[in-house]
């Protein structure tokens, strides 16, 4: 791993409405910027960190997070690395396709930790509205 902070990583930074979605037991943003914000009440937020452990888990659960996240905020589909030792059907080219059917594209990708790779997802502009 790199010696980038993982807020850096992530593009969080104080002001930000985060949330972390089915993240695993114990997983914990390391040194967390200060002043990051809950999501709004209806669940809106700037950031959306999301943790899918199998390809079958993504069309369900993308929808109602790029919903969140529109117009302007992210949602880092993240799955685990298999590099460090997991075995997963995703990769980046699955999430991809499943974002893009959906028009989000992805604008990063990122190793987040020793476990987790994922890709940072936005609204393509021309689906952001007037």
């Amino acid at each position: 791993m790199t010696g980038t902070p993982q807020a850096r990583k992530l593009g969080l930074k104080g002001g930000l409405r985060v949330d972390l979605d089915s993240p695993p037991d114990g997983w914990a943003l390391t040194e967390p910027p200060a002043g990051l914000l809950a999501p709004d009440e209806d669940g809106a937020a700037d950031v959306i960190l999301a943790f899918f452990r199998a390809a079958d888990l993504i069309p369900g659960r993308l929808p109602g997070l790029a919903e969140r996240i529109f117009p302007a905020g992210a949602v880092w589909a993240l799955w685990p690395r298999r590099a460090g030792g997991h075995d997963s059907d995703i990769t980046d080219s699955v999430v991809r396709g499943y974002a893009l059917d959906l028009g989000l594209v992805d604008v990063k990708v990122a190793a987040v930790d020793e476990d987790w790779s994922g890709l940072r997802l936005v609204w393509r502009t021309a689906n952001r509205g007037p």
